[in-house]
């Protein structure tokens, strides 16, 4: 039997829990608040954050980072990317030799610009680790529709082929099909960029502007992350997969998208604070922003969706006036 530590006890970290338990897997669940484990322990349930699905025997949840990882084969990070490098020295510094680790979390870290794999790799060199496999799982899967077994598609990336076959097998279920691919960063990016283009779509659909702004958002969007994963060595063809486009369109248009929703907010006139402060759960698409903001402008990308949701979120631009900004733009041909 492999034994599976998912590390962070959010919606995403339960649910991916919940397919791996599913397939008579060990899983240990590591939270980092107190009461919050205690709670998953005594109710076998996650009712903060996943209300209405009951854990097998064999979710195991600990405020034990030791004990997560302890005979782990895989390592599976579900933590926001604002503490993930934290955590991640942790997992590492305990983590069995032969450990793979896989990331599951969408966004990039603000001070170093750098994706998950790669602070992985900065974390598992710092503690001397001989190299380890490194992955991420991404694709459009909300928490709550993967917990309810809704057919779903999503990809496995890693750099060695073989790898990521394993890791293939391991996640894949009867309505949960895995794809590999060998494109990290291509993934990692459309991943974090797509929460970004879903905040600009909210706030056309808070501005109640309708369908086409959505349409041509979502468009525009996949323009820009893929002229900057281009700039980053990543494959065009990721931005049309499901970590790409399949995420994006899903992201920009679900009811259960957090980042759509902060944008929805903001578009009827909630100010940042406000919308944050009424959510118990991460909109990676915030901090994302500032992140690929300064990598965009150390770049030389051109991203002006990506300029205007930043002065939003970062300057209290008034939202209509940054949708005129994105219309009144010089002319130019499509494809340009």
């Amino acid at each position: 039997m492999h034994k599976i530590g998912v590390i962070g006890a959010g919606s995403w970290g339960t649910s991916l829990a919940l397919l791996l338990a599913g397939k008579s897997l060990e899983v240990s669940l590591w939270g980092h608040r107190a009461g919050h484990v205690k709670a998953l322990q005594n109710d076998r349930e996650n009712r903060a954050y996943l209300p209405g699905f009951p854990f097998p025997e064999t979710i195991y949840p600990t405020t034990s980072i030791e004990q997560a990882v302890a005979d782990a084969d895989v390592v599976l990070m579900v933590v926001p990317s604002h503490g993930y490098r934290a955590v991640f020295k942790q997992v590492a510094a305990c983590a069995p030799g032969g450990a793979v680790f896989v990331s599951a979390t969408k966004g990039i870290e603000n001070d170093s610009l750098k994706t998950m794999t790669q602070v992985m790799a900065e974390c598992c060199a710092d503690e001397n680790r001989p190299p380890a496999s490194l992955a991420v799982l991404t694709g459009p899967s909300f928490a709550r529709e993967v917990a309810q077994c809704v057919p779903t598609a999503v990809t496995i990336g890693c750099g060695e082929s073989q790898a990521a076959r394993r890791l293939q097998k391991l996640f894949s279920a009867s309505f949960f099909r895995v794809y590999t691919s060998t494109d990290v960063v291509g993934l990692e990016i459309s991943a974090a960029l797509k929460n970004i283009i879903a905040v600009a779509a909210g706030i056309c659909d808070g501005l109640e502007f309708g369908t086409n702004a959505r349409a041509a958002l979502i468009t525009r969007g996949l323009a820009e992350m893929t002229r900057l994963g281009i700039k980053l060595g990543a494959e065009q063809q990721t931005f049309f997969g499901l970590s790409g486009l399949g995420d994006l369109v899903l992201t920009c248009t679900g009811a259960l998208s957090r980042n759509r929703h902060v944008g929805i907010e903001l578009g009827r006139g909630k100010t940042l604070d406000e919308v944050l402060s009424s959510m118990s759960m991460v909109a990676e698409g915030v901090k994302t922003t500032k992140s690929v903001y300064d990598m965009a402008e150390e770049l030389k990308v051109d991203m002006p969706i990506l300029e205007q949701v930043h002065q939003v979120l970062y300057y209290n631009k008034d939202c209509r006036t940054a949708v005129g900004d994105l219309l009144g733009r010089a002319l130019k041909p499509e494809n340009e």
